[in-house]
């Protein structure tokens, strides 16, 4: 079981540039070991699960290039010129 010292937690304070009263310090005390204990026994768990983690997967698609006449695509298409879609303007050009 792992024990913080009054000490490090005013050291902990000091870093972190937070003020505590006398009060707070035993408390902090308590709630910082109990983290501390709680992360040492996640660390020994073994399985699966950390094993999954660890591995690698490509879920990426292969790239496949399909030449399509633009003519079906403009075809929905409000106004198109030289297959070329014909949007409004929407930002001033001054």
């Amino acid at each position: 079981m792992a024990h913080i010292s009054k000490e490090e937690v005013l050291k902990i304070a000091a870093i972190s540039n937070i003020r505590l009263l006398e009060k707070e310090i035993e408390p902090l005390q308590r709630e910082l070991e109990s983290v501390i204990n709680y992360a040492k026994r996640v660390s020994t768990i073994k399985g699966d699960a950390q094993e999954m983690q660890l591995a690698s997967v490509n879920v990426a698609r292969k790239d496949i290039v399909a030449s399509t006449d633009a003519t079906v695509f403009l075809q929905g298409s409000p106004e198109a010129t030289n297959n070329y879609f014909i949007v409004p303007l929407i930002i001033d050009q001054e």
